[in-house]
């Protein structure tokens, strides 16, 4: 039988960052708050705390006691060392791209014609978090990433459906129609992935490449295990 002692804090770091990023996203109380503080204030305090609970439930995971399931083995190390560089380059992509549709620098100065990495997926930033989610939760047989990586990753996948269906109420069908043709939310699903090619998708791609390398370099330094020993 699983023993969850030691865990109360891992649950009450899930459950505030479940919180934070789920309430906002109710109209009527993200209207609310948008009133009272403004939208630039509102959108900078959102991401201060989302930021927060999210440093503190990778904090608590990391000091919760080993628990494990189906163990650790060497070979599946390389699942994180061969999904990782495509996760980074559509994370530092998303984050980098016009984007009306999910997570990034919004829509300003999008064009459907040369989408960049919207032409491969429309939620380029949530499919990295589910990829980094995955890869690491095959590779960590214990309790305590299983409730982090399984937790996060079902969010972010859970997210871009949320987010689509978002854009179509407040977009209207017409106008995300325009928008969206050729695009897709599942990766590579939209049938113009070739409009992706372009040289601003290059530096991003190589970009994103570069965080890998520090990210790994720096791995056992932050989280106490190295992915290469």
């Amino acid at each position: 039988m699983l023993s969850f002692e030691g865990f109360g804090e891992v649950g009450a770091a899930l459950v505030l960052f479940f919180a934070s990023h789920s309430l906002p996203a109710l109209p009527r109380l993200r209207a609310r708050l948008i009133a009272a503080l403004g939208h630039r204030p509102y959108l900078i305090l959102h991401s201060l705390i989302g930021t927060a609970t999210l440093v503190w439930l990778i904090v608590a995971t990391l000091e919760a006691p080993y628990v494990e399931l189906w163990g650790f083995h060497q070979w599946t190390r390389w699942v994180p060392l061969l999904v990782m560089p495509f996760a980074c380059i559509l994370l530092v992509a998303g984050l980098t791209s016009p984007n009306p549709f999910s997570l990034g620098m919004g829509a300003r100065n999008f064009d459907p014609a040369r989408p960049g990495v919207i032409a491969i997926t429309r939620h380029p930033v949530l499919w990295a978090a589910t990829l980094w989610a995955a890869a690491h939760l095959f590779a960590n047989g214990e309790l305590r990433a299983l409730l982090l990586f399984g937790a996060l990753g079902g969010f972010s996948l859970m997210g871009t459906r949320l987010f689509d269906r978002r854009r179509v109420q407040q977009l209207g069908a017409a106008e995300w129609g325009r928008l969206a043709a050729g695009t897709s939310n599942l990766p590579f699903a939209g049938g113009q992935t070739g409009s992706a090619a372009s040289p601003g998708l290059l530096w991003r791609a190589l970009l994103g490449l570069l965080a890998y390398g520090v990210v790994l370099y720096l791995h056992g330094d932050l989280f106490g295990r190295s992915p290469l020993d």
